[in-house]
């Protein structure tokens, strides 16, 4: 079984004696050890009353929010009688009163692998506020679930910057909590933080996450999947249009359509130009759903249920924006972007925030040729894999 930076944490006892002052916390359900007893159970019981504080990311810390730009508040909690602060409320990052009188802040969430997923943000702007005060950061490093060898999609355009989308990283990235942090800290913080990374033992690059024995506890609340991990690095596409991408079903983020979609015809027509494309390693099975909540909730949906059957060949990325475009091309008026506000990019568009470029948009209403994405994936990739390989843990 692999080790998180949390198990190894709990089992070393000089490792603890190394953190003499008061810690703090930020993790969410998923933050488990191997047992599923909670991190915040296990710090408490090593750090007794100098664990004085804990944060939680987007969809709380007890990651019971569904949607996005729903914000939780602050509280303290009714068992541990310590206070919540949210990092996904008034403010994205911590506080100068928040932080005050912390002097190890601990890290340990669940991410999922893509860059349009917020947690690794949550932790840049961690560090970033614990720079200014010389409080020392620990992340306690957990596998990325859907493995760290296969690089998809394009690298943000910095232009087009949000809170699903901070820095120059590729769609799915392949990399570890903690090899971002460190990538972050070379290439990205303008003021340096007293970090120590807890790396995780019998981890290789190469597992997915059921390779590595652990208990899978979804870390946002529709992801209640390993496979729905792999599908979300492209699925995640659909947040910003009138294409349901699952949500008010029990396989979100697996599962996209629209109420105007005709299932059966559309894969007649989507089957030839999937295989020129030479994509494989996963079925589109045609089927109709009926969201209980979120876009078309109460509307029956055409669509597809994306099943992942080779994920090494599976190329979740490109397989969904071939699908975005032809649904664009489909619908016609009848489809359109989302265009209510969306994960504080301010006045950008929230597609092009998604994408992290805007020419996405122009491919899709121009029905571009797909040799398209082959061009943008490929830009500035050889730089982003220098970098990677300049910061990697794990062999």
């Amino acid at each position: 079984m692999v080790k998180t930076g949390l198990d190894i944490l709990c089992n070393d006892k000089s490792l603890q004696k190394e953190f003499s002052g008061n810690c703090a916390l930020l993790c969410h359900s998923a933050s488990v050890d191997n047992e599923l007893n909670h991190a915040l159970i296990r710090l408490k019981d090593i750090f007794s009353n100098r664990l004085i504080k804990v944060f939680g990311p987007q969809h709380g810390f007890v990651t019971d929010v569904q949607d996005n730009m729903i914000e939780t508040d602050h509280y303290t909690h009714p068992y541990f009688k310590i206070p919540i602060y949210s990092l996904y409320s008034e403010t994205r990052k911590p506080t100068q009163q928040m932080l005050e009188n912390i002097d190890h802040l601990f890290i340990d969430l669940q991410d999922v692998g893509t860059r349009i997923y917020t947690y690794i943000y949550t932790m840049t702007y961690v560090l970033e506020a614990c720079a200014r005060k010389n409080i020392e950061v620990i992340i306690l490093d957990r596998p990325n679930p859907v493995g760290c060898m296969q690089i998809e999609g394009n690298i943000l355009d910095l232009k087009f910057a949000s809170f699903v989308g901070r820095h120059e990283l590729p769609v799915r990235h392949s990399l570890t909590m903690a090899e971002v942090a460190l990538m972050h800290q070379k290439y990205w913080a303008i003021e340096k933080c007293n970090l120590r990374i807890i790396s995780m033992q019998n981890y290789k690059r190469s597992m997915y996450f059921e390779d590595t024995k652990l208990p899978w506890v979804m870390p946002s609340p529709n992801l209640p999947t390993v496979d729905g991990c792999f599908t979300f690095v492209g699925t995640v596409l659909f947040e910003g249009t009138c294409i349901s991408e699952g949500r008010g079903t029990t396989r979100p983020l697996e599962i996209v359509g629209h109420p105007l979609i005709k299932p059966f015809e559309l894969k007649e027509h989507l089957d030839p130009i999937l295989k020129k494309e030479g994509l494989e390693g996963f079925t589109l099975r045609a089927l109709n759903y009926l969201p209980t909540f979120q876009k078309h909730a109460g509307n029956s949906c055409g669509g597809f249920q994306i099943h992942v059957k080779d994920r090494e060949k599976f190329k979740a990325w490109k397989l969904n924006q071939i699908l975005c475009k032809e649904f664009v091309n489909l619908l016609g008026a009848n489809f359109h972007y989302k265009d209510d506000p969306y994960e504080y990019g301010g006045d950008l568009n929230p597609m092009d925030m998604i994408n992290g470029d805007d020419r996405f948009r122009k491919w899709y209403e121009n029905n571009g040729d797909n040799s398209f994405l082959d061009k943008i994936e490929s830009e500035k990739m050889e730089d982003y894999l220098k970098k990677r390989s300049s910061i990697l843990i794990y062999e």
